[in-house]
């Protein structure tokens, strides 16, 4: 199947900007380029934008009337733009996140709540629930004759990846203009579905870039897996061979801290960082963590001065608020 050929309901401002960081590289040594998915535009934009124009577009070709997915928690960026693209095509929308709910509704939930969407909660911390409970609201849904679509957490899927194998054209396109070629591609690691889009797209545009991943988290382990079969699942679906070798998955653990959504010191510290010096705001679950380890490596010298370093910014900045305390209590 060609790329062109799947179907997509637009919903994104493409192409996002690729930008220089100045002052930022100045500061580390290095030369940083942010590649701006947080400019994606749509329900205050973000790396799920993308992926819903495929998803979206699938459950509207599948005569769906309502969309069900989860988050790992109430501030997900995911579940925001879930919401959001349901109401633009006239679609009702469930969401569930685990554990219970929270006792301040603010940031992304807030979000939630004022786009109408129906919010359920696990009442488990076990995060693996949320999508037992997708999957099994979904059939109870059918059932009564309603035509949901399931959605995972994260949107990782084939059709997902599919959004940003194509988002790698689009980037290699602004990489040739500056006659630019990265040593270093970072990128946070949660769903795994960016990761491994990203990956197939160095595939299918045959061109040699590091992709390095943070995974904030799953162990890097799991996150290995997950992308191997993604990437798999997304050559399957546009019957192309997109062969990875082991040493072509990089996940770096050592950044997640104590867990998902549980802010880390050197996070703040990163998030700080960059909006001081570049008036960017990043976000304390995702790209907080993937900075502090961008400018850890770079300080320990794992990533030589001079290196050339494009950073995907995946959005988030509404779960700020969510997080208030802890930039606070710093």
């Amino acid at each position: 199947m060609l790329l062109d050929s799947l179907p997509r309901y637009p919903l994104a401002t493409l192409p996002t900007p690729l930008d220089e960081l100045p002052r930022l590289s100045n500061e580390l040594g290095i030369r940083v380029l942010l590649k701006r998915d947080d400019l994606t535009g749509f329900a205050l934009g973000g790396n799920k934008v993308r992926k819903l124009e495929y998803l979206l577009a699938d459950a509207l070709a599948k005569n769906s009337d309502m969309l069900i997915t989860g988050g790992v928690g109430p501030q997900s960026n995911h579940a925001r733009i879930t919401a959001a693209a349901a109401r633009r095509a006239g679609l009702d929308v469930i969401l569930i996140f685990f554990g219970e709910a929270p006792v301040e509704v603010n940031g992304n939930l807030l979000l939630d709540q004022l786009l109408g969407a129906e919010i359920r909660y696990a009442g488990t911390q076990d995060r693996d629930e949320t999508e037992r409970l997708i999957l099994s609201i979904t059939n109870d849904l059918k059932a009564q004759g309603r035509r949901p679509y399931a959605i995972p957490v994260g949107g990782s899927t084939a059709l997902g990846c599919v959004s940003y194998l194509a988002a790698v054209g689009e980037l290699l396109e602004q990489l040739d203009a500056l006659a630019m070629n990265p040593d270093y591609l970072f990128i946070t690691t949660g769903s795994c579905g960016t990761h491994a889009g990203i990956l197939a797209g160095v595939k299918y545009f045959r061109r040699a870039l590091a992709v390095y991943g943070v995974t904030v988290s799953r162990d890097a382990a799991e996150c290995l897996t997950r992308i191997h079969r993604l990437v798999n699942e997304t050559a399957t679906l546009l019957g192309a061979e997109l062969v990875l070798n082991e040493d072509e998955i990089i996940v770096d653990g050592d950044y997640r801290g104590p867990g998902y959504a549980r802010v880390t010191p050197e996070a703040v510290q990163a998030i700080r960082l960059v909006a001081q010096l570049e008036g960017i705001f990043l976000d304390p679950v995702y790209t907080g963590k993937t900075m502090a380890g961008l400018i850890d490596l770079t300080r320990r010298g794992k990533i030589a001065p001079g290196s050339t370093v494009m950073f995907w910014h995946t959005g988030g900045a509404p779960g700020i608020f969510g997080h208030a305390q802890d930039f606070q209590n710093e």
